[in-house]
């Protein structure tokens, strides 16, 4: 086969995965118009139309699903192949994509990247941060990090640094005209921020104490999915929030923001690094995951 041949092959491979050329341009570093030509080049070649397209999806026909099956474990086997060499470099090379939660992301590699780039120079580091939940395969990520071990099937998860636990904080200010809650029920009579989810959907706010866990539903004016803006919300006094604790612990210890309901925090959670389980992962993401590793 000539090297244009697997390269339509590599081009037709990342669109069937993504199911967009845009994603796929991305992750091969060129182009989106690139990747359309060499897919319509293998389509011609071969004399089978692969994928359907319209102007807002592409989908696999019944060939190209079949192409994709065989397709996949052969890149992969390829990919790791490549990987191998990393053991006659001195430190790994290539690029390591990785998806994190916008919440976390500070957390978990502000303290690791300089450090980790520096003992290996031919590292590539792609962070992406969203709270959104993503499909790590589909989108053609290395790794995934969130909070919770739960994974779907094919996955393996590693514990990482730091834990995290949510707390609820308001300002002085707030406090001035409102009495601190002494109980999660007593929530009901404050202004609490809506926790949700980039999607739209709410989650509650937990509490812990003598073993027995409670839940509480703000119902309140505003909703979030940053805890930036949460922290911010909070030191307005508009409002009560439920962070991280690292976003708040700056602000608690220069007197701007309150800890409240302590006896009932939460327990301490830890996230976790999750990725396709597979023989072979790349030395580059073995190298990510000794720098945040427990």
């Amino acid at each position: 086969m000539r090297t244009t041949d697997l390269s339509e092959l590599a081009a037709f491979d990342a669109v069937a995965r993504h199911r967009s050329f845009r994603r796929a341009s991305e992750e091969r570093g060129v182009t989106a118009s690139a990747i359309s030509h060499a897919v319509s080049n293998l389509e011609a070649r071969v004399g089978i139309r692969l994928l359907n397209r319209t102007t807002r999806s592409v989908s696999l026909t019944d060939a190209g699903a079949m192409l994709l099956a065989q397709l996949s474990p052969a890149f992969g086997e390829i990919g790791s192949a490549l990987d191998a060499l990393n053991r006659f470099r001195d430190t790994p090379f290539g690029k390591v994509r990785i998806n994190v939660p916008s919440s976390a992301a500070l957390f978990v590699f502000g303290p690791v990247m300089a450090p980790l780039l520096e003992r290996n120079p031919n590292l590539e580091l792609e962070i992406v941060a969203t709270d959104r939940l993503v499909d790590i395969v589909a989108e053609g990520f290395d790794a995934g990090i969130r909070l919770g071990e739960s994974l779907r099937e094919g996955m393996t998860a590693v514990r990482i640094r730091p834990s995290a636990r949510l707390i609820v904080v308001g300002s002085p200010t707030y406090f001035e005209r409102q009495p601190q809650p002494r109980t999660p029920a007593e929530l009901e009579d404050h202004v609490c921020i809506r926790n949700i989810y980039p999607n739209g959907t709410a989650y509650p706010w937990e509490f812990v104490r003598a073993g027995k866990t409670t839940q509480f539903e703000p119902s309140g004016p505003l909703s979030l999915d940053d805890h930036e803006l949460m922290v911010t919300a909070a030191l307005s006094g508009h409002a009560l929030a439920y962070v991280w604790e690292d976003r708040a612990r700056p602000h608690i210890e220069n007197g701007r923001l309150i800890e409240c309901l302590v006896p009932w925090r939460a327990p301490e959670e830890w996230l976790y690094l999750y990725y396709p389980a597979r023989k072979y992962i790349s030395a580059g993401l073995r190298a990510v995951i000794e720098a945040l590793r427990v």
